[in-house]
């Protein structure tokens, strides 16, 4: 019986598709491997993210922190009280500011800090303000956590130049005790009764910006007036001025200390139309 002789050629071709299939067939099972990694991982972040899962934070001014805590608990957000101010128009305790602000669009558990109103009101010192420039007082005031109110104009060789430091219609020395958001009036200089300024255009400004920019051209805040779409202190802080008297005018020039009345809004399409009309 003879020996069967071996085909080495068909062999060679037999082991060649095989060790072809072979890396084939695990290419295709690698690429599949890492396709289900990707979409498991894909999957596993948007559950911990909680992707497109929004919510809108609410509103939590003027609450006390246990009623934001409450509110808090219902609305699927978190809360903590970041800082404490000292607002004269709010009551004691009560929420002014919240950051992210009501209406923000975030994720479920999200994390809102909160800006409370201080139920002992803080005292701080009285800044020594005499010999500065207006600007420069106004400056240290703001430092001071206290708010400058009125420029009152008198003759003196120096116009701008601080000459006295009133609170509530009276002198008030350097180093005195007072409830820190006091308003300070300021005596300022003038040295020639026909010292002029110009009336900035402040439409659409917010209102500390507008208020900023008026006393920076040396004139008062005559009125504040706020329209039925401001209804609490944050609305008030966020209003934005729609209109103002007198209106702005670089051709004509009005006495130094003249006041300007603020007409301010918190409506979105007012000042959307505002946005649109610059």
């Amino acid at each position: 019986m003879g020996v069967k002789k071996i085909d080495t050629k068909k062999v060679k071709q037999k082991a060649g598709k095989y060790a072809r299939s072979w890396v084939a067939r695990n290419l295709v099972l690698g690429v599949v491997f890492v396709l289900a990694v990707v979409l498991t991982a894909s999957l596993l972040l948007s559950v911990i993210t909680q992707h497109n899962k929004e919510i809108k934070v609410p509103d939590f001014t003027n609450l006390t922190f246990s009623e934001a805590k409450h509110l808090a608990s219902h609305s699927n957000v978190k809360i903590v009280i970041n800082d404490s101010l000292y607002v004269r128009r709010l009551k004691p305790g009560v929420v002014c500011s919240q950051t992210p602000e009501s209406g923000a669009m975030v994720k479920k558990g999200r994390k809102i800090r909160l800006t409370t109103n201080t139920i002992v009101p803080k005292q701080v010192s009285m800044p020594s303000l005499v010999g500065f420039s207006m600007r420069q007082a106004r400056a240290e005031i703001v430092r001071n956590g206290l708010v400058l109110g009125r420029l009152i104009y008198v003759s003196d060789i120096a116009t701008n130049n601080v000459l006295r430091q009133q609170y509530g219609g009276q002198d008030i020395a350097s180093g005195e005790k007072i409830t820190s958001g006091s308003t300070i009036d300021l005596v300022v200089g003038l040295s020639n009764s026909e010292n002029k300024t110009f009336v900035p255009n402040v439409i659409g400004k917010t209102y500390q910006r507008a208020v900023d920019n008026v006393q920076d051209n040396s004139l008062n805040i005559g009125k504040l007036s706020f329209d039925a779409s401001v209804e609490n202190y944050a609305d008030s802080v966020m209003a934005v001025v729609y209109a103002q008297k007198p209106e702005a005018d670089s051709r004509n020039s009005v006495r130094m200390g003249s006041d300007v009345t603020l007409f301010l809004t918190a409506d979105p399409e007012k000042i959307a139309g505002i946005a649109a009309h610059k």
